[in-house]
């Protein structure tokens, strides 16, 4: 499998996509933000469109476009404060349309279903540095911000009389979720980016630990669900974003099954002091 070098290059793209998407999704989530990582998705599909018709790479293109969506959103929380599902659908409703009017209209000479369901084989040496140089830029960028990025998950209005410069942060931290869901296309496809970012999240915060423990499980679970994804999508021969979004799922239940295991185990054990 490792002899073919698109595998190769599926491998290393992978791991970075394993410790990108939980680093951004764990403040999504916390925020209940995970829906605006499933938009930006939806969103990107419209830049690959664009940057084929003009014939430049795809994936340059789902970045800069899921940046102003994500950049969008943040400036439409002005006029609908109490209304995020609103902002959602407003900025889905522009970005599915400008796609499906691009592939609609005869322009693209190129087949976008790959960046849809994922393909391995569409990876790239190029991609492959993109996708380094994009995870890199960002993880850097929440270690630079992560105080700040935190107080802000907890509780925004408190940062900002705290004197955090909460609306920049957020235009920022759309960036960061721009270069998240453009480096995982090639491998994940459009349909299933938001279950890479929020479900190793979801798994994670069953075990009941702190923010940092949190992170470092959700980026543990993230590498098991997408390499798991990844090589058993290479044998049963079915598209990778699919099947690592199915081994994502499987993987949540499983913890909250152990989870619940557990606790019954602990139950007669506190019961039994108690009585004591």
């Amino acid at each position: 499998m490792l002899s073919y070098s698109f595998m190769q290059n599926a491998f290393i793209v992978s791991l970075f996509i394993a410790v990108l998407c939980p680093s951004i999704g764990i403040f999504l989530v916390l925020r209940r933000y995970s829906m605006i990582g499933d938009t930006l998705s939806h969103a990107s599909l419209a830049g690959i469109t664009i940057g084929l018709v003009f014939e430049q790479n795809p994936v340059v293109g789902a970045f800069v476009f899921t940046s102003l969506a994500g950049a969008l959103i943040e400036f439409l929380r002005s006029y609908f404060k109490k209304n995020t599902d609103l902002i959602l659908s407003i900025v889905l409703a522009l970005c599915v349309g400008t796609a499906i009017t691009i592939i609609s209209s005869g322009r693209l000479h190129a087949n976008a279903d790959s960046f849809l369901f994922g393909s391995i084989l569409t990876v790239t040496r190029f991609d492959t540095l993109m996708v380094i140089i994009l995870s890199v830029i960002s993880v850097l960028a929440l270690l630079l911000l992560y105080h700040q990025l935190v107080y802000i998950a907890y509780d925004e209005e408190a940062a900002r009389i705290a004197g955090v410069k909460v609306r920049l942060l957020n235009y920022v931290f759309s960036i960061l979720v721009a270069s998240a869901i453009s480096v995982t296309l090639r491998i994940v496809g459009v349909l299933v980016i938001s279950s890479m970012i929020a479900l190793p999240v979801a798994a994670a915060l069953q075990l009941g630990r702190g923010f940092k423990t949190t992170l470092v499980f959700s980026v543990i679970f993230s590498v098991v669900d997408i390499m798991l994804g990844l090589v058993l999508s290479y044998y049963l021969g079915v598209a990778p974003g699919g099947f690592t979004a199915l081994v994502s799922v499987a993987v949540l239940v499983l913890v909250i099954i152990a989870k619940s295991i557990i606790k019954k185990a602990k139950t007669p054990k506190k019961q039994g002091v108690v009585a004591s």
